[in-house]
């Protein structure tokens, strides 16, 4: 009989790294339930994500979809300068997919039985044997395993560590995508088959495919950026994140509801300051939105029966691409450790806690450096395969 037959677990968060843990989670024999705060089928703006190993891996190991409906890739690696000529270039694959693309894969493979939507978790309970999770609906959830995948405002972090505050790293992010086909035939030429960087001081832009709506197919497809932009903490950034309803954001501003006046002025320094290629990009996007980015870390990732995973307990800068695999890493790592641990939850939770504590101490060392250089110091340089993505190091 399998140690965690009758077992049940309790995932606090919808999204891709809760995803992935419930999953897995079954897979062991749990009954598991996803309750995620959100009223509403989960979106992803649109975002794109890089497809490191740990990210692709329930696919390539668990699942009957395959890897290459779900994704684009490119060959190379290219860096442009304002002027539009190429200045570094490299033989270099990478995956990418978007963030509604793979949301759905995941969702599809767990079902809709028992994940539940408009469940916004505010306190826990615990004892040797149970954990009770409390909802602001006024639902209570007893399991024997709880993990939260909550993301950047995790109420888990706060609990598991009260000192692990966002810090704002002087920076946001403007995201955005374009069909492909909008685009003109010189800067779709110039940007095909590349992940494209445009370093200028105190910021840069990244650029690469990612699948759309409609497929992975070269008519479908997206071009997705981010272009990192230093705003001084204070009231310039707190007006900036001030949506057209008059609600303050913390973590974002949704597109269609940052200020036409924030947008416009970003739409003209693209102009002024980068490459004509990604210049078009994104003067093209019709809703921009912001993410700001911000770093949290908390000390601990397991408390008795209660685990903490991805951003919920390392919100790290996007610069290594390794967000969603290091959520990725959490789960089937927490996973190894209960199958080992044959059924005593709390001892796989503190064999496991050490290793991924030390895994996102490292990544956000190398994180803050490589956001440090291109914001700040004006040392990225084209090329420097220190500033590769990878979730244990620079190509890794």
């Amino acid at each position: 009989m399998n140690a965690y037959d009758g077992a049940t677990a309790a995932v606090i968060g919808g999204s891709i790294g809760g995803l992935t843990t419930a999953l897995l989670l079954r897979d062991l024999g749990f009954t598991v339930d996803v309750f995620e705060r959100t009223p509403t089928a989960l979106d992803g703006r649109g975002s794109g994500i890089v497809l490191q190993p740990d990210t692709l891996r329930w696919f390539t190991e668990r699942s009957e979809q395959h890897p290459e409906s779900l994704s684009t890739s490119t060959d190379f690696v290219q860096y442009l300068d304002p002027d539009n000529r190429i200045v570094h270039r490299e033989r270099r694959t990478w995956s990418y997919t978007s963030w509604g693309t793979f949301y759905r894969a995941l969702l599809g493979d767990f079902g809709q039985e028992h994940y539940h939507l408009g469940e916004y978790a505010c306190g826990f309970d615990q004892d040797d044997r149970s954990v009770t999770v409390r909802f602001v609906s006024g639902r209570e959830v007893t399991a024997d395993l709880v993990v939260f995948a909550d993301g950047i405002t995790s109420i888990g972090r706060e609990r598991l560590d009260p000192t692990a505050a966002l810090s704002y790293s002087g920076y946001i992010g403007w995201r955005g995508t374009v069909p492909e086909k909008d685009l003109s035939e010189g800067t779709r030429e110039l940007l095909k088959d590349s992940i494209t960087y445009t370093v200028v001081p105190h910021s840069q832009i990244t650029l690469y495919p990612i699948p759309g709506e409609g497929g992975t197919g070269p008519q479908d497809r997206l071009m997705n950026y981010v272009w990192y932009r230093n705003v001084p903490k204070g009231p310039e950034l707190s007006e900036m994140l001030i949506d057209k309803r008059g609600f303050p954001g913390t973590v974002s501003v949704h597109p269609s509801q940052v200020q036409d006046r924030f947008v416009e002025e970003m739409r003209q320094a693209a102009g002024r300051i980068l490459s004509p290629a990604t210049a078009e990009v994104v003067a093209s996007t019709a809703t921009p939105y912001i993410q700001v980015v911000s770093d949290a870390r908390s000390s601990r990732m397991a408390e008795g029966r209660v685990a903490l995973i991805g951003d919920a307990a390392c919100a790290a800068r996007p610069h290594a691409a390794a967000g969603t695999a290091k959520a990725a890493a959490d789960a089937w790592a927490l996973t190894a450790a209960l199958e080992e641990a044959q059924g005593d939850i709390s001892a796989a939770l503190r064999k496991w806690e050490p290793i991924q504590l030390e895994l996102s101490a490292r990544l956000l060392e190398r994180v803050v450096a490589m956001g440090e250089r291109s914001q700040f110091s004006n040392t990225w340089t084209a090329g420097d395969p220190s500033l590769r993505f990878g979730l244990y190091g620079p190509g890794r």
